[in-house]
This record gives structure tokens, C-alpha cells and sequence, in this order.
């Protein structure tokens, strides 16, 4: 029989005590963004374990990304009885692939808009905290605006990220690691000292911190145990300690909350003025200090059993994207931030999130995966973008072309539309998509009894989109499998609904909202409004918030009312915001759309006006509630 290895016992000091407390509570839940997992290893058997379906589910589960996700997975989970024994064995954890196998046995990278996707679909499964051992590299910390998104979306529902600093060795940044509510992780040697791949950064000076990530034991494909080095396993140490600390919460009869586990990790950090290093920089906030974080989550839980308020450091905001160009092609990608220790650092273009990791190398497999598949629940979504197509394979797009004739190019949309005006049943062999800046979000698949008029309906929207400027469609419906594209992306489905899709040009909703001649100044603010919309508030249609939000930017009748007030009182749009609907119908879900103006040319002496509305989000199609409200704040 194997000897058990703990992974880390012996070299993070107050684990064990750690561990005297609890070995994780049942309730709390990890989700590990990561390769795919073999569940079936003899460390893992026993785990609470649930795989969720994500656009790299169906993946090979022996290459490189099996064995980062299945390391990475029993640094966490591990079962003490077994093999290789994990920090938090008894939390229960979310499996969600985002990595998969590349060429020549490396890891693929995953798209910011994968990441994003997943972050969303862990966060609407009950995720409290979610490893991700893996980033991009990036010069100026700054992500998509649909990752900021995500991300934003876990800092408002109390959702702590964990994630790597990254292995280049150098004073750079990764995303998401660099996203101020995110808790970075570099990688020390069990001397405190960091490694010298692990990456520093101003940014995570206020948000990182040091963990054990030096020959890390771990579980592999095929039953086997190895020991690597990296931020990735690093990574999981930290997320493994804060889900104890969560723990510890809820055994204390508190309430868990992972910002205050993230404060408590950074406040207790053992810094350089206590334990001297030869270059601070490289320390981030400090090593990992479990007995100090521990000793700040138990004062907590005394304090609040005393009834008395609790001070604790809030983390710093998520910062706005710059909202990316019209012209930009496709969204950035994150990669597996792998370390080779026998091969020199260059920092590659920043392009993709991989894992953070020294690789085993096993020979990859890369998987023929293609087809529509379908998920185990829908998913509501409500999204805007331009509408496109794709063909799937080469085979249906030379298909088509045969039938169109010799010369004929189907990806010229105005002969592919005249042939289907003359051939409507090919409509349905096209994959329509729905795109943001020219990268496919969504493949749209009308189906059951008005399917044909579904796909008449976006033979339309393509045609106003040549012809009559139409720059944005509204698709919603629900999410059903997945699909991929001929350039080998996978994106899910949407299966639409046809009461609420909706086509529009810019000046044709500001002409609804002001009439056929506006004036200069409100015309302006419309198209500040919609503009705003569309790329610094621009998002993926999944969370109520976000279906919310669009919905207001095609409802002409709201925002009308507001636009006509606030262009009469000479005041410009300040600030978007979406908050819970403090009053809502029976089985419903409100969300208010509120509209901060202000009067820019007495910012001093006129207070700003609120705008509100009322967004019912329960349906596939939002609808209004209620009146337009207002009030002035100082």
C-alpha cells in the first residue's frame, strides 16, 4: 500500500492546527477552473466531487491538461485515508475544464471569454471560492471587459478568486491575478524565500501573497503521485487554507465570508520587515501565514458573538476596462502560466491564460470534438451583439458554395442571402452566431414549431445589418449544449425566442426617443447612453443584471421618459448602475436600472438626478415594471 503524503504539512507551519479545527465543512465550495480531472484516482476517490459541463468538458483525460487539473485537484481534495492527502478534503468542490490538450503535449490556452463563462457558471453554482492556477500575461493588468465582468460579479456576491502570479520571473502581471478583488499567488521555497520563476508586480504588492510552491506532491492520471513546482500548486494551497478558513467560519457558528478570509489571508502575510528576503519586491504582501490568519478568523467570530462590529479590509474595487475599439478582432486568451525549469524565461505575447506549472509532460491527445451537445439545465440568457454566420466544417461550407453555382463565394453575405431568399431550407445549415467586436459569443439554433420563421428572422437582421445600418440584435432564449465553429471555437447555443428579438440602428432609437429632429445635446446623450452600453458595459446576457441592463438599452419607452426630463433640465448621463429591486411581484426577479445626471455646467451648485426603473428579469423576455422614478442626491 502507498504511504500517505501529506502535501504540504510538514512545510506550512499551523496547518496542523489548521486541521485540529476542521478538515472543511461539507457546505463550502471550491470550484477548480482548471485540465479536466480523473475522479477515479485513488486520492480522490471519496471526494465531493461534481464535474459541471463547460465548453471543454468533453476532453481527453490522460494529456498535459488532465494532469495539471487532476495535481491542481488533489492539492485541494485530496482524501487523508489515500495517497496524497489535500488541504480542505472534506469541502466539497466544482469541476470545471477550461484547459485541454494542444500541440506537442502542451496545454491550449483558454480564451478571456471562456474564463469568463466559467467564473459565471462556478459562481451560479454555489461556487464560494474558485481556483484558477493559470493567467495572461499582460503589461498593463487590465482584462476584457466581459472578464472584468465576471469577476466583478463574484466581488458583488461575495465570491473570493484565487489565482496565480504566473512563472516568468519577472516584474509583470497575469490576469486575473491582477484584478484588484482577486487574491494573487506567487511561490516561496519552504524557507520563505521566492522562487525564482515566480512573478512580482506593484499590483500584487497590496493583493498577493507568497505560498508554499516548490516539488508539491500531487495525484496524476493512471493512479500515480508526482511532484512539481509553480504558482499553479501554490494556487491551490492558498484556495485549500481559505476554504479551512471558511470552514472555521461556519464551525463558529458564522456566516462565511470569503472577502473576510481574503483579508484575514493578506493582513496576516509575514512581511520583509519580519523576515528579511534579498529582493522585497518579490514578496508580494508577504508568505502565507496560516496561524495568523486563523488567529484573525477566530477573534472575528468571538468579537461577533459579542455583538460587537467587526473592522475588516475591504477589497479594492474592480476597476472599468478601457472599453475596447470597434475595430478590435477577437477577445484576449489566458493561458496555463507553465514553468520549465531547464529552459530560459521569455516572456511570450500576451495572447493566452495557461496553467502555472512545471510539466510532467505526458504525450497529449488532441481530441476530435465537434457537433452540438446537449446541457443538463437551461440557462436564460438576453444578449446583444451583430449577427454573422459560419459554416461549421469546410465540408457544408463547399456544399453550399457547389449549390450556389461556379464562382459563387458564400462568405459574401449578400449573394449567401440571395441564394437562401431562392433556397430557404438551407437556412437551416448555416450556424448563425452572435458576435462581440468580431469574436462569436453564441451560435443561434431556432428550433420546434416556428423555427422557420426563427431562421426568416435572421436571414432579416443580416440583411438590415448590409442595407440599413443595423449595427445590434437582441437574442434571447435559453443556453442548450454547445457547438463548434469552423475555426475550432466552441461556443454555446442559444435556442431563441421570437417575441423579444429585436434589430435597431443607433439613430433609429435616439429618433424614438427624440423625435426626428433632436437637438445637438440630447442627442448626444442618447448616444452616450447606448454607446456605454455597448462597450463599457457590454457583457455576455447571462446574470440577471446583465439581461437587465440590455433590456434597457432596446426599451425606447423608459429610457425615453428619462432622456426627455433630463435633456429639459440640461443635464448629462453620469454613471449606469444595476441594483436588487427592493419591491417585486410574486415569483419574480426585479432588478432596477438606475441613471445618475448630472448638470455639467453647474456641477456645484445643482444636485445630480436619479433615474429609475424597474426590470423583471424571470422571464426570457425582461419587461418592464412599474413607472420611471426620480429623485435629486447630493
Amino acid at each position: 500500500m502507498s504511504a500517505l503524503i501529506p502535501v504540504t504539512s510538514n512545510s506550512i507551519a499551523g496547518l496542523h492546527a489548521l486541521w485540529t479545527e476542521t478538515l472543511g465543512a461539507p457546505q463550502i465550495s471550491v470550484a477548480v477552473l482548471d485540465g479536466s480531472v480523473e475522479q477515479s484516482h485513488p486520492s480522490l476517490v471519496g471526494a465531493k466531487l461534481t464535474q459541471l459541463d463547460s465548453l471543454a468538458s468533453h476532453r481527453s483525460h490522460q494529456g498535459s491538461a488532465a494532469q495539471h487539473g487532476t495535481q491542481v485537484t488533489s492539492i485541494i481534495f485530496g482524501q487523508h485515508h489515500k495517497s496524497v492527502q489535500g488541504i480542505a478534503p472534506q469541502c466539497q468542490g466544482l469541476l470545471i475544464p477550461i484547459f485541454t490538450d494542444g500541440k506537442g503535449g502542451a496545454i491550449a490556452p483558454c480564451s478571456q471569454l471562456d474564463l469568463a463563462r466559467a467564473i459565471l457558471l462556478a459562481a451560479n453554482h454555489g461556487a464560494q471560492i474558485i481556483n484558477i492556477s493559470g493567467g495572461q500575461l499582460t503589461p498593463s493588468g487590465k482584462a476584457d471587459q466581459l472578464l472584468t465582468n465576471a469577476v466583478r460579479h463574484c466581488l458583488e456576491h461575495n465570491i473570493l478568486i484565487v489565482a496565480a502570479s504566473g512563472n516568468e520571473g519577472c516584474n509583470c502581471l497575469h490576469i486575473p491575478g491582477a484584478l484588484p478583488s482577486v487574491l494573487a499567488v506567487g511561490a516561496m521555497n519552504s524557507a520563505g524565500i521566492p522562487l525564482d520563476f515566480s512573478n512580482w508586480g506593484e499590483q500584487y504588492q497590496n493583493q498577493g501573497i507568497l505560498a508554499l510552491g516548490e516539488n508539491i506532491p500531487g495525484a496524476v492520471p493512471g493512479g500515480g503521485i508526482t511532484t512539481s513546482s509553480g504558482t499553479s500548486y501554490a494556487t491551490a494551497i492558498v484556495s485549500g487554507i481559505a476554504a479551512l478558513l471558511l470552514s472555521l467560519q461556519v464551525k463558529r457558528g458564522q456566516t462565511p465570508n470569503p472577502q473576510a478570509v481574503r483579508a484575514a489571508i493578506l493582513q496576516s502575510a509575514i512581511a520583509c520587515e519580519e523576515q528579511p528576503a534579498p529582493d522585497c519586491r518579490r514578496l508580494l504582501a508577504g508568505r502565507l501565514n496560516v496561524q495568523g490568519a486563523m488567529s484573525i478568523i477566530l477573534q472575528q467570530g468571538k468579537v461577533m458573538n459579542e455583538n460587537v462590529e467587526v473592522a475588516t479590509v475591504q477589497p479594492a474595487p474592480i476597476e472599468e476596462a478601457n472599453p475596447p475599439p470597434p475595430a478590435q478582432q477577437q477577445v484576449p486568451a489566458v493561458q496555463a502560466a507553465t514553468y520549465t525549469a531547464v529552459s530560459s524565461e521569455v516572456i511570450p505575447q500576451a495572447v493566452t491564460i495557461q496553467p502555472s506549472s512545471v510539466q510532467v509532460n505526458p504525450s497529449a491527445i488532441q481530441p476530435a470534438d465537434c457537433g452540438c451537445s446537449g446541457g443538463a439545465s437551461a440557462q436564460l440568457v438576453y444578449a446583444l451583439g451583430q449577427l454573422g454566420y459560419d459554416f461549421g466544417t469546410e465540408a457544408r461550407r463547399d456544399s453550399i458554395q457547389q449549390h450556389m453555382g461556379q464562382g459563387a463565394n458564400p462568405q459574401d453575405p449578400r449573394q449567401l442571402l440571395a441564394y437562401l431568399d431562392e433556397n430557404p431550407w438551407d437556412t437551416a445549415a448555416i450556424t448563425w452566431t452572435l458576435s462581440l467586436d468580431n469574436t462569436p459569443i453564441y451560435a443561434i439554433l431556432p428550433q420546434g414549431a416556428y423555427a422557420q420563421q426563427g431562421f426568416e428572422r435572421l436571414r432579416q437582421f443580416l440583411r438590415e445589418q448590409l442595407t440599413e445600418g443595423v449595427e445590434r440584435v437582441s437574442i434571447p432564449g435559453v443556453i442548450m449544449g454547445k457547438m463548434m465553429l469552423m475555426s475550432g471555437q466552441t461556443v454555446p447555443v442559444i435556442l431563441p425566442t421570437l417575441r423579444c428579438m429585436y434589430s435597431w440602428t443607433t439613430s433609429a432609437l435616439m429618433e424614438a426617443i427624440c423625435g426626428s429632429s433632436p437637438d445637438e445635446s440630447a442627442a448626444q446623450g442618447v448616444e452616450n447612453f447606448l454607446e456605454r452600453i455597448y462597450y463599457e458595459l457590454r457583457n455576455l446576457g447571462i446574470t440577471p443584471q446583465e439581461r437587465a441592463i440590455n433590456y434597457s438599452a432596446t426599451n425606447a419607452l423608459s429610457v425615453e421618459q428619462i432622456f426627455e426630463s433630463a435633456i429639459r433640465e440640461e443635464m448629462d448621463l453620469d454613471t449606469i448602475e444595476v441594483e436588487p429591486s427592493p419591491l417585486c411581484r410574486q415569483g419574480s426577479e426585479c432588478w432596477d436600472v438606475k441613471l445618475t445626471f448630472f448638470n455639467p455646467r453647474r456641477v456645484f451648485e445643482q444636485a445630480r438626478k436619479v433615474y429609475r426603473f424597474t426590470v423583471d428579469v424571470s422571464d426570457v423576455c425582461p419587461v418592464s415594471v412599474g413607472r420611471v422614478r426620480s429623485w435629486f442626491v447630493r
